[in-house]
């Protein structure tokens, strides 16, 4: 497969130039400029030719050009209006026989709906903005529940964060809220040098096999959970849950009827024991 199609660092240059684009940190932007790395991260997406893939904050269309060649459909959620008015173009100019297959749309991800998207995506591809990749995972993953699959670029720490296991100083609430849907693990490091400009971290790929047999109308009772057994690291679970459950003894009692013992920390409970707690409480 020829990528003649992908931006390198001059073809970045040029478009952010006739845009007038300057990358700001407060929309989180580091624009990809090698053509290898696009591929890596598409690869590393494990993609069919029937997949409907969202990308968030698709900025001069790198991974956006990867994707339109491998998949059935990309919808392409880009909340600077200058850039999501360019996309389109640049897909036509650069690969004229996929760029019926894009979609964009205007707006913030973390204010995109169901309704915004006249398609079920089947998976969650992207260069996640920096200052707000968790949220907007989070938002994405609940409000689509039809996506199977997430590769996200992040900052590494984040990453590690996103993958860690119980009992790590580094398990807390992203953690068990991405293994919520799914299984979560890591699919590499990015060095900073494929990034315009290139940030001062390194980025990390998180891959998520989301389960289709979880409960998603628990969210709203575990959710809470997982927020306050966390809230205060190092107490316990019979005094952090206490305010969700009314009182101390309260949450002993839940904790010993979901067989958990409340002299522990919340990092030592996986995702399947929050869901216990969660469908008591429902």
């Amino acid at each position: 497969m020829s990528d003649s199609h992908l931006l390198g660092p001059v073809e970045i240059r040029e478009l952010a130039d006739d845009l007038g684009v300057v990358p700001t940190k407060k929309l989180g932007q580091n624009f990809v400029h090698d053509p290898n790395t696009v591929r890596r991260i598409v690869a590393a997406a494990d993609l069919s030719p029937e997949d409907v893939v969202v990308e968030v904050g698709p900025g001069l269309g790198s991974l956006t050009l990867g994707l339109v060649d491998t998949v059935r459909r990309v919808v392409a959620l880009e909340i600077d209006p200058r850039l999501a008015g360019r996309l389109e173009e640049t897909a036509r100019t650069r690969a004229p026989e996929y760029a019926g297959r894009l979609t964009v749309i205007n707006k913030d991800a973390l204010k995109v709906t169901r309704a915004d998207v006249d398609a079920e995506p089947t998976a969650l591809v992207a260069n996640l903005p920096y200052n707000v990749s968790v949220p907007v995972l989070l938002h994405l993953l609940a409000e689509f529940p039809s996506i199977r699959r997430v590769l996200v670029m992040v900052q590494k720490e984040v990453a590690d964060r996103l993958a860690a296991a119980p009992g790590s100083k580094i398990y807390g609430v992203p953690s068990v809220k991405a293994s919520f849907y799914g299984d979560v693990s890591r699919a590499g490091t990015i060095g900073k040098n494929v990034f315009w400009p290139a940030p001062n971290i390194e980025s990390g790929l998180v891959r998520i096999d989301v389960d289709a047999r979880r409960d998603r109308s628990l969210k709203g009772q575990v959710f809470p959970l997982v927020d306050a057994a966390f809230a205060q690291r190092r107490k316990t679970l019979r005094s952090t849950l206490a305010a969700v459950y009314g009182s101390p003894q309260a949450a002993e009692d839940a904790l010993r009827a979901a067989g958990i013992d409340p002299g522990l920390r919340g990092e030592a409970l996986s995702v399947e024991d929050f869901v216990r707690l969660g469908e008591q409480r429902g």
